[in-house]
């Protein structure tokens, strides 16, 4: 079994290694995050590239874009932003410039965000070619009249789109699927967070003895790159055929908030999976699908319909930082990775062990001839009683561990732990279908 205390640090400070790669939906970027993510587990990942032109669904893959510098400079030849220092400095994809510019017109090629004026914003152009750069407010408004010399050398290439794929055999084909992105460049929670979970989970499900399912953890660029993904040598049908459930990680290092957006009808096993242990984590935020705006909107779209839900701390778009350069290294920590850990892991346990579990007496059980029944009569101890008799009356074959600890309403651990000690005394017999 892995260390699991001390996953929130592991995942944080690989997030902070991955944080400073200069990432974009293509490119040499995404190739780092894919070797360091493969070095930090250990695991066998196969690299998918696609190559550029390539006709996936309704959409068609980039070229590849290659960036090299990106800087603005004064008339002294000093430099104002530099995307050596902050990769948001660049409009990404952007095609090369060399150029003099007074300060009115070089305003027209500078975004900021007027309502945070202190952060730099993250902002793109993938579909249609332009250039541009990034700043704050109130960089921008501090810069005398004169000349500018605005300078990106890059270029977009055919080159490909990269996607990597680590899958851990279980006992049965049947798969949980785990899908993060690495296309964003310098945002902590935003982008470096879900594949730091996912590495730390791959450690986990590796660390499993007698896995019953099959587990596929990809890594791609959102939206283009899960599109590619789906369209290529027969995956869709493939997955289609054997996934149980699935999860999109995105935004899970802060530590503000637990919350789920869940499947396009909210009906299946990944969404009763993970609402069912959110509920035991306290309170959560719990959206409609129409509140989609990461990979899941793919995975639910009409005719691929994948049972799959996100899952974040503070949902992608609800919180200040996003896509800004204040999603830094100091929004995340340690002790949110943990939660976010903790919470995946319990998701995994109960689909190992999910099925519809039937009481095999007649009538209630003896359980203090068992060592089952507290013979010390005191509030705690008294509670779990409850559960456990609880647990037992809703043995009857008709609901699986996610019902149980909605009906009863228990934590999923505190059912988990009941339903193993009944067990380990031969009193449950186990049904592998889901609840009714």
């Amino acid at each position: 079994m892995s260390d699991r205390n001390n996953a929130g640090k592991r995942m944080y400070e690989f997030a902070g290694k991955i944080f400073p790669l200069f990432r974009s939906i293509t490119g040499e970027g995404v190739r780092k995050t894919l070797k360091l993510i493969a070095d930090e587990t250990g695991a066998d990942m196969k690299i998918l590239e696609v190559p550029s032109g390539t006709k996936v669904f309704d959409w068609t893959v980039p070229p590849e874009w290659v960036i090299r510098e990106a800087y603005i400079e004064n008339e002294d030849h000093k430099r104002i932003i530099d995307a050596k220092e902050n990769n948001l400095h660049v409009l990404g994809y952007s095609t090369p410039v060399d150029r003099w510019v007074e300060l009115e017109e070089l305003k027209e090629f500078v975004y900021t965000e007027p309502s945070q004026p202190e952060v730099i914003p993250y902002v793109t152009s993938y579909y249609r070619e332009r250039y541009g750069f990034c700043m704050s407010e109130n960089l921008l408004r501090s810069l005398p009249d004169g000349r500018y010399h605005m300078v990106i050398d890059s270029e977009l290439i055919q080159g490909s789109l990269s996607i990597g794929e680590v899958v851990i055999p279980g006992k049965s084909e049947k798969e949980i699927f785990f899908s993060t992105y690495v296309c964003h460049p310098s945002m902590a929670d935003n982008e470096c967070s879900g594949p730091a979970l996912a590495a730390e989970l791959i450690r986990f499900v590796s660390s499993l003895e007698d896995r019953e399912y099959t587990y596929r953890f990809v890594f791609l660029p959102e939206t283009i790159g899960s599109i590619t993904y789906l369209a290529t040598d027969g995956r869709l049908a493939l997955l289609k055929e054997r996934m149980k459930a699935g999860f999109v990680l995105s935004c899970v290092g802060d530590d503000l908030a637990y919350s789920m957006v869940g499947s396009r009808y909210g009906k299946t096993l990944a969404d009763r999976a993970l609402k069912c242990v959110l509920k035991g984590r306290g309170e959560f935020r719990d959206y409609s699908f129409r509140d989609r705006g990461s990979d899941e909107r793919q995975y639910n779209a009409p005719g691929i319909d994948l049972p799959v839900v996100a899952f974040c701390r503070s949902k992608y778009g609800t919180f200040p930082e996003y896509h800004t350069s204040a999603d830094n290294m100091d929004f995340v920590s340690p002790e949110g990775f943990q939660g976010s850990f903790d919470v995946m892991s319990e998701v995994i346990e109960g689909l190992e062990k999910n099925g519809c579990y039937r009481i095999n007496v007649l009538g209630e059980p003896q359980l203090g001839k068992r060592g089952l029944y507290s013979t010390i009569s005191r509030k705690g101890i008294y509670d779990r009683i409850l559960v456990q008799r609880d647990v037992i009356a809703y043995c009857d074959g008709r609901n699986d561990l996610f019902d149980l600890s909605e009906r009863i309403g228990a934590p999923l651990s505190h059912i988990l732990e009941i339903v193993e000690e009944l067990l380990e005394h031969n009193l449950l017999d186990k049904d592998e279908r889901e609840g009714e």
